[in-house]
């Protein structure tokens, strides 16, 4: 055997292959970051005539795109009228909790077993990038890094039915934490909730971190909806 051959065998990969994505995939994430950023607001109508031209693409990719958006519950067909962006009520958003919640303590454990250091350092990083935000605890930018947090975590839970999940969650999230702006008095409070769990995480503190991940989604939703932690949950 050469020499040349010997060490293409032991060469680690470097770049991760290409992932060729369909034209239909392609459309549904760009209508999935339209409507997250707000520029479909809930309950705007979406036609395929204007969506086609402005995309430039016909209306069988497109048509599929909507489709697949409408299985995961962010567009909702009226008959006879079109498709609408969901608009979400103060049950859907309760729902919507109970599904992130299961995901991203899913995602906590996953993250604690696996013990990769990279993972807690790219969590550290994202409260980091919270940080930077601090005096606008109720921006824009904190908002997307408090998402950006919460991705990191289900990335590294390594799970792809997990990220599937919480692909559609994250929009819905997007949509309500900017009905959440203006309902945090301190950035602080708000970075050191989930520098509290990156800590328990590091810890492998499994108990703790599962805790945290409930405290936290429980207070997202009061937060939204109003709802005070029942005495049962407050057990979970």
């Amino acid at each position: 055997m050469s020499v040349s051959h010997e060490s293409s065998q032991r060469r680690k990969r470097i770049l991760t292959p290409l992932v060729q994505e369909s034209t239909p995939a392609i459309i549904a994430r760009k209508l999935h970051d339209a409507i997250a950023s707000g520029d479909f607001p809930p309950g705007s109508q979406l036609t395929e005539s204007g969506l086609a031209a402005d995309l430039g693409v016909s209306r069988g990719p497109l048509r599929e795109a909507m489709q697949r958006l409408t299985a995961e519950g962010l567009l909702v067909s009226h008959r006879n009228r079109g498709l609408f962006v969901v608009s979400m009520d103060d049950d859907d958003i309760r729902d919507m909790y109970v599904a992130r919640t299961a995901v991203e303590r899913a995602a906590v454990g996953q993250v604690i077993v696996r013990g990769e250091h990279t993972a807690v350092d790219d969590l550290n990083d994202a409260v980091a990038a919270m940080r930077e935000f601090i005096d606008e605890p109720n921006g824009a930018e904190m908002a997307e890094a408090d998402m950006l947090f919460h991705q990191t975590l289900v990335d590294h839970a390594h799970s792809q039915r997990l990220s599937r999940l919480h692909e559609t969650i994250l929009v819905e999230t997007r949509m309500c934490l900017r009905a959440m702006r203006g309902t945090y008095s301190s950035g602080k409070d708000r970075i050191d909730e989930h520098q509290t769990l990156v800590d328990a995480i590091a810890a492998g503190d499994a108990p703790a971190a599962d805790r945290l991940m409930i405290e936290h989604m429980r207070d997202g939703l009061h937060r939204l909806v109003g709802d005070e932690p029942s005495e049962a949950a407050s057990t979970a």
